[in-house]
């Protein structure tokens, strides 16, 4: 049975108490026949006055903006006061610095609203806009239903996005998409999959997430993120090909580990947001030392495009919420193959770069193994790239580079001498700061 919004805000806040609200003009724009009688009858069944509920309480240890759907009430529908109560919402956050989570569970505009319904969609985006160039972190958890504009705003356009297992999720409702089409396509599930939600939570463990995510997203810092130490005790290559060798080595530690060992806690963002998820990339917030610290680290593979936009998106959004960023570099390169150029490998890069080169806090890189051309340059910080001694930066792999040059392949351990792309040579080269130890 699905809860109902002052139940959802029992479970996972604590002293909620509901915003204070000027008295609401008439509800009945177009005089639709019936309309105040099925208001009047949603009224006393649910216990509400509209189908949001707004207020502020606590989850965890962090003072919160709460939204949350009421679907029982004309289920969910966006109207007028609906949009009065998402914007009041926004500006409390905004004056107080405070984060939101919208708990959505609607099923679109209120058809007896008409026009005025839909137009509420412009006042909740510029609400949410206002407060997120405010740096007014938001998060959206996906009830089910999550269709139509409450998807279309809040859900998909909320900084860190959850749902809730088997909730239906999609712009179209089911009694308007196409009858061809699989329902499987409007789930949280396949959102998740197609790179446009972050995680999905289980019901009784959603309070204990949100707390973790709104203690990281809720605590900006000035300090860099210090580099990680080395994960293996191991000599410094002696020729360029000795360096290659080491970073591609089996037993050669891999972002996980280094992730793991690093943070206390932390907690992933997953896809583009425009319908891929590169698994090769791991990008997300952790909890180390007291502070949030945000990570994007490739994970040994040829970075795909949605690596890329996922990295930059991840940067974009530690800029504009002051914490600092940590990013891992291990790719033998960008991906190349045509679906990659299809996807847009070479814009994506860009974006990246951009983030980077654009991004008002401090970004800290370590290479810990393969650092392959662009691909791998795009995650790094100029000025404030660190390696560790099992790892290489090259221009291109030295494979790459003796067929470049038209030499043999017989030639490749010493085309990767003369690529000066140990530890050592990119720190004499002024490339790299340091070589990190154990």
């Amino acid at each position: 049975m699905r809860p109902t919004a002052r139940e959802l805000l029992a479970a996972i806040s604590a002293e909620f108490t509901d915003l204070s609200l000027p008295d609401a003009p008439a509800d009945d724009p177009l005089g639709w026949p019936g309309y105040p009688e099925a208001r009047a009858a949603a009224a006393a069944r649910t216990g509400e006055t509209e189908s949001v509920v707004v207020g502020q309480a606590r989850i965890g240890d962090v003072p919160t903006v709460l939204i949350a759907w009421e679907f029982g009430f004309l289920g969910g529908s966006i109207g007028q006061q609906t949009g009065d109560r998402v914007e009041a919402a926004f500006a409390h956050a905004k004056e107080r610095g405070l984060p939101v989570v919208s708990l959505v569970a609607t099923g679109g505009s209120r058809m007896q609203h008409g026009m005025r319904a839909l137009s509420q969609l412009q006042r909740i985006a510029r609400a949410a806009a206002e407060a997120r160039a405010a740096g007014v972190p938001q998060i959206s958890v996906l009830r089910d239903p999550s269709t139509g504009g409450g998807w279309a705003t809040l859900g998909a356009g909320s900084d860190v996005v959850l749902g809730l297992p088997d909730a239906q999720v999609g712009f179209a409702g089911s009694r308007v998409r196409p009858a061809t089409s699989p329902a499987e396509a409007y789930t949280v599930e396949a959102k998740l999959e197609w790179g446009q939600v972050d995680s999905l939570v289980e019901p009784d463990e959603l309070g204990d997430v949100l707390a973790r995510w709104l203690q990281l997203l809720a605590s900006p810092s000035t300090d860099p993120a210090p580099p990680p130490k080395a994960r293996r005790d191991v000599a410094l290559p002696e020729t360029g090909w000795d360096a290659v060798r080491a970073a591609r080595a089996p037993s050669r530690a891999r972002a996980p580990e280094y992730l793991d060992a690093y943070f206390d806690w932390r907690e992933n963002v997953q896809g583009d947001r425009a319908g891929h998820v590169d698994e090769g990339v791991q990008c997300g917030f952790g909890w180390r030392d007291g502070r949030a610290i945000a990570y994007a680290a490739q994970c040994g593979t040829a970075t795909r495009p949605a690596g890329f936009r996922t990295a930059a998106r991840l940067v974009r959004l530690a800029s504009r919420l002051g914490i600092p960023v940590l990013t891992l570099v291990d790719t033998p390169g960008a991906a190349n193959d045509d679906e990659a150029e299809e996807g847009g490998i070479g814009p994506a890069i860009a974006e990246l770069f951009e983030a980077i080169a654009t991004a008002a806090v401090p970004v800290t890189t370590l290479v810990i193994g393969e650092g392959g051309s662009g691909g791998a340059l795009a995650f790094a910080a100029p000025g404030a790239t660190w390696i560790t001694p099992d790892a290489y930066f090259s221009v291109t792999s030295p494979e790459a580079a003796a067929a470049i040059l038209k030499r043999p392949m017989t030639d490749v351990p010493a085309v990767a001498d003369q690529l000066r792309l140990r530890p050592q040579d990119l720190v004499g080269l002024g490339l790299a700061a340091g070589i990190v130890q154990p």
